[in-house]
């Protein structure tokens, strides 16, 4: 009992907080992404600027995504929820100074004379005027309100790193679709070049056919590839009027309409440097947001431990009470008290220690949130450098590819003329080149994604005195 009662006068005297402080937990990451050391990547990295999306160097795209930042729902949303937060900063502060209440009152009371009980010193119609200030403050020598400001600080802060995340997600997405777009644009040129070449075969068939050159089967296998290709321009256009109506919703234009561009013109951002760290990640507003829900879940526990404890408050009001107006500024007439209250728990039914438990829990789920998150991260970042690599290699075999292709048909046109090789020939040709032309195009839309996927895994754009600090 004695080691209790000075344990607890030493708080109160050292006006100490309850609860645990806030420790980072520990999250072993290599350091970095490629097996190389971090100062090698140090040396070879550029600085990326915020604005990422301006390295594609389409000033569309800057539009594009300007107007989304200025316009999506998703963002106005969270920028609501950053006021919400920093409004309620300010509620939590105010407890941690005095109430003060103003109260005035007035009435006038009649009494009997014909009742048992004495009259009244008087006259039997009274005046009672009351004007009073009452003052109230909680003595928080527990931490308890300060570590309630210390949550809510915490979740305000979480709020603003949230809406970092909903405006790279939207940056992220518009750019996404605007490729996607232009993929489509390009696809449908490619499209309309093969239908015409298909057109054209199908015209010199026929001739052939009329000359006794060619068969029928000749001229109906012609008019199957050409509407076979007709086919897919139209889907092809369906899909880039379903691109340009996400990118209306994005940007808050619902009657946006794009003209045709080609994805082949948008430059590469450059490849990053090999050993990019790990470090990088704390940037990621993701994580910077799963750490400050921990550190309010934290502070939590000391709130709810506080609650243990008895609460101290000082009161007091000062005023006048008269039965005249003029009688309540005097000094007859002038009113006052001071009074300090405490008030602690008995028995709850161990509601208050089950509280405790709550945050303890509550932290031990924020915790493991914050861990998965580093860990999606540095996937996520080691992913899309994967893709970056793979795709820049994917499109160069499909570059070749589609020079192959080209070569093919060409050959296989003046045989088909010549009479040395059947119309199959030349149909397979075509479909391999139509094939072709339209991988080379997707290669390139997954390339470019890939870049905007990595830009978003690694937080944005950075500078190197960025990437100094993080080492």
């Amino acid at each position: 009992m004695t080691r209790r009662l000075i344990l607890v006068l030493a708080v109160v005297l050292g006006g100490c907080m309850v609860g645990p402080d806030y420790e980072r937990p520990a999250m072993p990451l290599p350091d970095d992404f490629s097996g190389t050391t971090a100062a090698a990547a140090a040396a070879a990295a550029d600085s990326v600027p915020a604005e990422w999306w301006r390295l594609f160097e389409d000033p569309v795209l800057d539009d594009l995504v300007a107007t989304a930042l200025a316009n999506n729902t998703d963002v106005v949303q969270a920028v609501a929820r950053i006021e919400e937060a920093d409004a309620n900063v300010r509620v939590v502060n105010s407890a941690l100074f005095p109430q003060l209440n103003a109260a005035a009152t007035g009435g006038r009371s009649a009494f009997s004379s014909k009742v048992v009980a004495p009259e009244p010193p008087g006259a039997l119609l009274q005046n009672n005027l009351l004007l009073e200030l009452s003052a109230s403050f909680e003595i928080d020598f527990w931490g308890k309100l300060r570590r309630a400001s210390e949550a809510a600080r915490a979740q305000d802060l979480s709020t603003r790193y949230a809406k970092e995340v909903v405006t790279l997600s939207t940056a992220a997405l518009t750019t996404q679709t605007y490729f996607v777009l232009r993929s489509l644009d390009a696809q449908i040129a490619s499209t309309r070049s093969t239908l015409d070449s298909r057109e054209q075969t199908l015209a010199i068939v026929r001739r052939r056919a009329d000359s006794g050159l060619a068969s029928d089967l000749d001229v109906r296998q012609a008019e199957g590839a050409r509407a076979d290709e007709a086919f897919q321009l139209d889907d092809f256009l369906r899909q880039r009027e379903l691109a340009e109506h996400l990118l209306g919703t994005l940007t808050g234009k619902l009657d946006l309409t794009l003209s045709p561009g080609d994805i082949a013109q948008l430059p590469l951002p450059a490849s990053p440097p090999p050993g990019l760290p790990s470090a990088l990640l704390e940037r990621r507003p993701d994580i910077r947001q799963a750490e400050q829900d921990l550190v309010a879940a934290n502070a939590e526990i000391g709130v709810a431990k506080a609650m243990l404890f008895p609460t101290i408050t000082l009161t007091g009001n000062f005023g006048g009470e008269s039965a005249a107006l003029a009688g309540l500024f005097t000094l007859p007439g002038r009113i006052w008290a001071l009074g300090a209250g405490l008030s602690a728990p008995v028995f709850e039914g161990g509601r208050l220690f089950a509280q405790v438990d709550v945050q303890y829990a509550r932290r031990a789920q924020s915790v493991a949130n914050y861990q998965k998150t580093i860990q999606t991260s540095f996937r996520e970042v080691s992913d899309a450098l994967t893709n970056v690599r793979q795709y820049a290699a994917t499109e160069r075999d499909a570059r070749e590819s589609d020079d192959a292709a080209r070569a093919a048909l060409r050959l296989a046109n003046i045989r088909y003329e010549a009479g040395y090789t059947p119309f199959l020939d030349v149909l397979d040709s075509q479909r391999t080149l139509n094939v072709s032309e339209l991988a080379l195009i997707r290669s390139r839309q997954n390339l470019l994604s890939a870049d905007v996927d990595l830009m978003t895994a690694l937080g944005g754009g950075w500078q190197p005195e960025q990437q100094a600090a993080q080492r």
